[in-house]
Order: C-alpha cells, then sequence, then structure tokens
C-alpha cells in the first residue's frame, strides 16, 4: 500500500500523466448514457392523473394515503443495506438492479391493476431509488482520482439533462400532440430498458472503498453519493490523512472458492469495517457546525421529500386534470433548470457560513415554508406552479451549501458515510411523517390538509435555526469583545 503521506500525491500525478487518464472517458460516456436515458421519463410529471385515470380505477384516498406511503417506506427500509451491497458488490451489480427495478416498475405501471399491485409496483420503485447510490459512486471507483470532478459534473449533468428532456417532450406530447399517458409510458419504459442494455457494457470495478483493496487513492470516491441528485458538488481535500484503523483493509474474495477460513476471514473483515464506519461516524459528527448542517439537512430533506411526492397531489385537487390541459411535466422541467442555475450561483458566493450560516438557514427556511403555505391556501394552479418552483431553487441551494460546508468541517474523508446518514435520518423522519400524516392507517389527512402541516414544519425549522442562529452569533461576539479587553493594548 502506498505510503498515506508524501507518496500519495506524486503517485496520484503519476497515474493521472499515464495511463488512467486514457481510459477514463469510455466508462464515464456510458455512465452518463445510463444515467440520461434513465431519466428519459416523460410519464413521471403526469403519474398521479395517471394513476386517478377510470381505467386503474383508483381513488385519491387510496393513490395519496395507501400507495405513495410505500415508496417512503421501501426507500427507507432498502437504504442502509443497498449502501453496503453497493460496495460489496462492485457497483456495476447494484447498478444493473436499478435498470432491472425501474423496468418492472414501469411495465407494472402499464399493465398492473388493483391497490395491492400498485403498492407491489412503488416498492420497486423505491428500491430504484435507493440503488441510485451505484450509479453515482461507480465512477470513481474506475478513474483517478483527479478526474473526480470532471467526471461528477458529466455524470450529474446527464441526469439533468435527461430530467429535462423527458420533462419537456411529456409536456409537448400531451399538450400539443395529444397523446395518452399511457404512450407516455410505454416512452419511459423503453428508454429505461435501453439504459439497463448501457449498464451491461460498464467495466467491473476491480476496487472499492470499504471491502476490495481499499486503497488512499479511494478515500473520497462516494463522497457526491447522497447529494449528486440535488446538484450539490464538493472538491476532494487529499491532503486530509485517513483515520486510524483504514490502513490495514484486508482483500475480500468475491469468487465464492474459499474455504472455511476465507469465510470466517471475511465475517471479521464485515464487522472490522461496521466498526470503523461507527467509529468515524462519531468523530465527523464530533464538529458542532457539522452537525448544525447535518440537522439542517435531514429536517429539511424530510421535508421536501414530502413535498414534491404529492405536489402533483395538490395539483390534481386544485385543478383536475380531467377537466382541462396541466403543465407539469413544463413546471418541472423549469424547477430543474432554475434550481441547477442556482446551484452555479451559489458556488460563487463569497461570505462567512461559520458566522451567518445558521440565519441564513433560517431565513431561507421560512421562505421554503412562505412558498409551501401559498401553495396550499391559493388555489390557483399558477400560483402553485411558481410557489413550487421557489420551493425546489432554494431547497436545492441551500442543500448545496449544506454540502459544502459539510465537506469543508469533517475531520476524515467520510462524505458518503456522513451524506448517508443524514439521508437516513430524513427518510426516517419522513417515514415517521407519513405514518402518522399520510398513510390511511394514521389520521390520513387530505392533501391541503397535509400541506399545511408541511408549511409549518418549515417554519418550526426556521425559529429552530433562528434562534439558535442569534445565539451563536451573540458567542461569538462575546468571545471577541474578550479577546481584545485581554490584549495588551487594552491593558
Amino acid at each position: 500500500m502506498a505510503d498515506s503521506h508524501g507518496g500519495r500525491p506524486a503517485q496520484r500525478s503519476a497515474r493521472a500523466a499515464g495511463g488512467g487518464a486514457c481510459c477514463w472517458a469510455l466508462p464515464t460516456a456510458l455512465l452518463c448514457a445510463y444515467g440520461f436515458f434513465c431519466s428519459v421519463r416523460p410519464s413521471e410529471p403526469f403519474l398521479t392523473r395517471y394513476l386517478l385515470e377510470p381505467h386503474k380505477n383508483l381513488s385519491e384516498t387510496q393513490v395519496f394515503n395507501e400507495i405513495y406511503p410505500v415508496w417512503t417506506y421501501s426507500y427507507l427500509a432498502l437504504l442502509f443495506p443497498v449502501f453496503l451491497a453497493t460496495d460489496y458488490l462492485r457497483y456495476k451489480p447494484v447498478v444493473l438492479l436499478q435498470g432491472l427495478s425501474l423496468i418492472v416498475t414501469w411495465f407494472m405501471l402499464l399493465y398492473a391493476q388493483g391497490l395491492w399491485a400498485i403498492q407491489f409496483l412503488e416498492f420497486f420503485y423505491g428500491m430504484g431509488t435507493a440503488t441510485d447510490i451505484a450509479y453515482y459512486s461507480y465512477i470513481y471507483s474506475v478513474v483517478d482520482i483527479n478526474l473526480y470532478q470532471k467526471v461528477t459534473s458529466y455524470c450529474r449533468s446527464a441526469t439533468l439533462v435527461g430530467y429535462t428532456v423527458g420533462s419537456v417532450s411529456g409536456q409537448i406530447l400531451v399538450s400539443v400532440a395529444g397523446w395518452s399517458l399511457f404512450n407516455l409510458n410505454v416512452i419511459s419504459l423503453t428508454s429505461i430498458s435501453i439504459a439497463f442494455g448501457t449498464a451491461w457494457f460498464l467495466p467491473m470495478p476491480q476496487k472499492s472503498l470499504f471491502f476490495h483493496h481499499l486503497s488512499s487513492q479511494r478515500l473520497s470516491c462516494e463522497m457526491k453519493v447522497m447529494d449528486c441528485k440535488n446538484g450539490a458538488v464538493v472538491q476532494d481535500h487529499p491532503d486530509v490523512q485517513r483515520a486510524p484503523g483504514w490502513e490495514d483493509e484486508a482483500k475480500v474474495p468475491l469468487n465464492g472458492e474459499g474455504h472455511s477460513a476465507e469465510k470466517q476471514k471475511q465475517k471479521v473483515d464485515i464487522v472490522k469495517v461496521l466498526k470503523d464506519l461507527w467509529r468515524d461516524l462519531l468523530q465527523c459528527y464530533s464538529s458542532r457546525t457539522m452537525l448544525c448542517w447535518s440537522v439542517w439537512w435531514a429536517l429539511s430533506t424530510c421535508g421536501y421529500f414530502q413535498v414534491i411526492n404529492y405536489a402533483q397531489g395538490l395539483w390534481e385537487m386544485v385543478l383536475p386534470s380531467h377537466s382541462t390541459d396541466i403543465y407539469n411535466g413544463a413546471v418541472e422541467a423549469a424547477s430543474t433548470l432554475l434550481g441547477a442555475v442556482a446551484v452555479v450561483v451559489v458556488g460563487h458566493i463569497k461570505t462567512s457560513w461559520a458566522m451567518w450560516g445558521e440565519v441564513a438557514l433560517a431565513l431561507f427556511s421560512f421562505l421554503i415554508a412562505a412558498a409551501v403555505y401559498v401553495m396550499d391556501t391559493v388555489r390557483n394552479i399558477w400560483v402553485c406552479y411558481a410557489s413550487y418552483v421557489v420551493f425546489r431553487i432554494i431547497y436545492m441551494m441551500l442543500i448545496t451549501i449544506a454540502t459544502f460546508q459539510i465537506a469543508t468541517n469533517l475531520s476524515v474523508e467520510r462524505y458518503a458515510l456522513v451524506f448517508g446518514v443524514n439521508t437516513f435520518i430524513a427518510l426516517a423522519l419522513q417515514t415517521l411523517l407519513t405514518l402518522i400524516v399520510v398513510d390511511a392507517s394514521g389520521l390520513g389527512l387530505g392533501i391541503f390538509t397535509q400541506f399545511m402541516i408541511y408549511a409549518s414544519y418549515f417554519a418550526a425549522i426556521s425559529l429552530v435555526f433562528l434562534v439558535s442562529g442569534i445565539c451563536s452569533i451573540v458567542r461569538a461576539y462575546r468571545r471577541r469583545e474578550q479577546m481584545q479587553s485581554g490584549s495588551p493594548e487594552s491593558q
């Protein structure tokens, strides 16, 4: 294993100048093609309208309170096992599993009938969502560390472009060409099938972060896994030293031909990985600043998931789609593009986030709460659309800032671990919120009451961070005054 001090930069440069730079293009192109075709789903902005069409024979209560919550539960249940399986199986099999899960989802969306069948469909969609981790981490296992930022931008752009193309084409085909939603789902299934076929040509990685030949070049290989979808890009920090105990990580055979001694070693390795993960987790969350941004991440992502999951249901209640044209696809495309622009802009903002970060979170969380409140109370579809766009732009901007701040304050390079834990907590909170507010076995509230609760939820987040931010600023000024009063000049 390479020396973790002086030898690492030189070794990286040698690889980048040699064969590493000439073999990254093919896997990157294939992965971008997979991400593009996987995201071209013109039927997705019209999912609620499709499920409420007469041929599915589903009521609004069944769709909102019994079907949609299944996605939340399955996503939460599968996230951690998929996180470990992705590394253990070395990414590609899980990418293929994602493609297969989405194929099953859209095939059942075309032909499945009845409540139970559609709930089973939502389970497969939850699996497809949870396996996103494989797509966003695969490329870091096959390219040099110096190319991480470049390949991340390519993969992220591919999914954004695919999602935008799908949303715009869906809107045009519905509003201009008069296509049925069934035909849109056929296009979505075809696009996903092309993506699945493309994934078979991806080269099989030989290394992974935790289980297989851990090297210093793979420290940050999954640093953007859980947040790439939100538009965040995190810089690598190659000079940060590794946490103790990772230098001697053993190789784990995958060929299944080992004897009992090798199996015993494999079990020990798995236990060791889990112990090291726990130790690194405690070390990562030891910083108050990092903890603050992570708390906001978890709380706000919980509310974000709820709003985007049920926004189509709200629009359907404000303006039933069977009586007029709807523009869900155009709204999704606009919010995605404008959110991407906001992400780029925020990357160039210079401010003291350590001082004013919590107050900024409070202010923008209040704006999010206001957008959700307007979306809920002003029963005009265009106001709902505009509020939704504002909501997504603000969230994508803040989650990007949170990502940079977390990366800056991490004492060890465990980006994927922290992002994964934050998202897991968000999903756990979302599951609890869904179980109480949405699920038919809980309160089973109507869609307008739900959104009033979501607006109040973001307002509460704003209040908490406003109080915390004011206290932090007061403490900072007091420390500054104490330092000034204790300096020789003041004597």
